[in-house]
């Protein structure tokens, strides 16, 4: 048993007869009255986000995850088939524990968290970004430029990105796989 001192970032917990991982958390201690950790949970098995508040010296349960560098072969429909890269061991996971499926190219690297205790994969962890080539982009229009202007892109893997106008078809990008930004353009 943990107490709200060990809570950090991607700290895996059991709570409400579920497994949620620590997005962010505040550790408070008002002028008032006792301390208390606010923080941001979100479910492993249905993605859902959700803000609770722990008193201070609150016991939690831990749930002991180790994490795997797994490749990503190809997807099959929603689901999507990955290899360890230390055993070669390949598994299967559905489209809904990924963050940004959309943005996963053949041959892309994840780190894949997985339950100890019941060798089950609780979440996918994406890179910070990804470089993928624009496949299809429409022309920027000339002295369009007195804003920030952005169009539509698709890229290699299908998914829809706002680019700057002067990003052409052939292009590599940089995308954030967090906002699904426009970072860079890569020469």
């Amino acid at each position: 048993m943990a107490t709200t001192a060990d809570i950090r970032n991607g700290l895996c917990i059991k709570f409400n007869h579920d497994i949620y991982k620590i997005i962010e958390f505040l550790h408070v201690k008002p002028g008032k009255g006792p301390a208390f950790v606010r923080t941001k949970l979100k479910s492993l098995t249905n993605g859902k986000v959700l803000d609770n508040t722990f008193s201070a010296g609150h016991k939690i349960e831990t749930v002991r995850v180790e994490t795997h560098t797994f490749q990503f072969l190809y997807a099959e429909g929603s689901d999507f088939h990955f290899m360890n890269t230390e055993t070669y061991e390949q598994i299967t996971l559905n489209k809904d524990i990924l963050d940004s499926p959309e943005l996963l190219k053949e041959g892309e690297n994840v780190m894949v968290q997985i339950n100890t205790e019941t060798d089950t994969p609780l979440a996918v962890d994406m890179p910070a970004s990804v470089i993928l080539e624009v496949v299809y982009a429409e022309p920027g229009v000339k002295g369009n430029t007195a804003t920030n202007a952005t169009k539509p892109a698709r890229v290699e893997t299908g998914a829809e990105v706002n680019v700057p106008l002067f990003i052409n078809e052939g292009d590599k990008i940089k995308i954030d796989t967090a906002t699904w930004a426009y970072m860079e353009r890569i020469k």
